[in-house]
């Protein structure tokens, strides 16, 4: 395991994030509380100190399970918790990114997990309801009261983020360190924003479903077992098998799983990407640490990112377009060297 630098600061977290929403059953799956303490301490042993969480997995039961298992080392962990969902049902005001949803759910956060700070607190989802000033100030207060080290932003348009930490900077108020986006070779639509948004404003970004459910490990290529989810999933459609295929076929080149590669393709799309990794049982946490051992090449890194190519749409494809480069750079384009891209 190798560490990475969290966006613009100098807190150190390890190359790969463990999710522990799987933690706990409440919600009628996942993993039962020896089963996560065997996930949870497989994912230490590799090195790893970064873990997410919410308070909503499991209606409280990941919090609590982390809690408990990180009290003889608290410090040697980075904890990433979120709020913004509600955690009582008909309740106005719990839920959504104001003041007092940020106070309060904090507070029960803190609590489940025995600890006086998290390191990273997520906004877990704009509710495009509160204004920016608010929810700037607001965790900017608790990072000032040392319930909070740093903040984070998850499931966010690549406007309010850039907005919101301009915003922050402006007002010597804490700024936004990473982002946490849905991100895959099934799902690839955040490379047209979010993520050179992150890379120009040193935001790490934290990539959830890295396998896209399950579907990247190939498992449902088998007719029947994807004949039981929804014929509508966009990670089962023909384009997803498809892009699917290639990836097992490239595991099956270098003697590793499909899930492997998957995860190495997040990995190494860029230095700002960290994948989060869940998993049920201890199998599955293993088998994706294993990635640490096989490295793609730059062949194959191409060969994934041409098969799973998506359109940008405009205005990238118009900014990138010969007749527009000319016109900008009267014929001169490929002579300067950009060291910003």
């Amino acid at each position: 395991m190798k560490y990475k630098l969290l966006g613009k600061s100098g807190l150190r977290v390890s190359e790969i994030c463990l999710g522990t929403m799987t933690f706990g059953t409440a919600w009628g799956w996942g993993a039962d509380r020896m089963t996560s303490h065997s996930i949870y301490s497989a994912f230490l042993d590799a090195g790893g100190n970064f873990i997410d969480t919410a308070n909503r997995y499991t209606e409280g039961e990941s919090e609590s399970f982390l809690g408990e298992f990180m009290q003889e080392h608290r410090n040697k962990i980075v904890m990433a918790t979120k709020y913004s969902l509600h955690s009582a049902e008909k309740h106005l005001n719990d839920g959504g990114n104001h003041r007092k949803n940020l106070v309060q759910s904090l507070e029960k956060s803190l609590a489940r997990l025995r600890t006086d700070y998290v390191d990273v607190l997520y906004l877990h989802a704009w509710d495009f309801m509160t204004p920016e000033e608010e929810v700037m100030r607001a965790l900017d207060d608790l990072v000032r009261a040392g319930k909070v080290l740093y903040i984070a932003i998850s499931d966010t348009p690549a406007w309010m983020v850039s907005r919101s930490n301009t915003l922050a900077e402006l007002r010597g108020w804490t700024q936004f360190i990473g982002l946490q986006i849905e991100y895959s070779l099934l799902q690839r639509t955040p490379e047209r924003d979010l993520i050179p948004m992150a890379a120009h404003m040193d935001i790490g970004v934290t990539a959830w479903a890295p396998l896209a459910g399950g579907a990247l490990s190939g498992k449902y290529l088998n007719e029947e077992k994807a004949g039981r989810l929804s014929a509508e999933s966009k990670r089962l459609n023909e384009n997803s098998q498809r892009i699917t295929r290639e990836v097992v076929a490239v595991a099956e080149e270098i003697g590793c799983t499909a899930a492997q590669v998957a995860m190495n393709w997040v990995r190494q799309k860029g230095k700002v990407i960290i994948p989060i990794v869940g998993a049920r049982k201890v199998e599955q946490i293993q088998d994706s640490l294993g990635c640490l051992n096989y490295p793609l090449s730059e062949a194959q890194m191409k060969r994934l990112d041409e098969a799973s190519a998506i359109e940008v749409g405009f205005p990238h494809d118009f900014l990138t377009s010969d007749t527009v480069k000319n016109v900008l750079f009267n014929g001169n384009f490929d002579l300067i060297e950009n060291h910003r891209k």
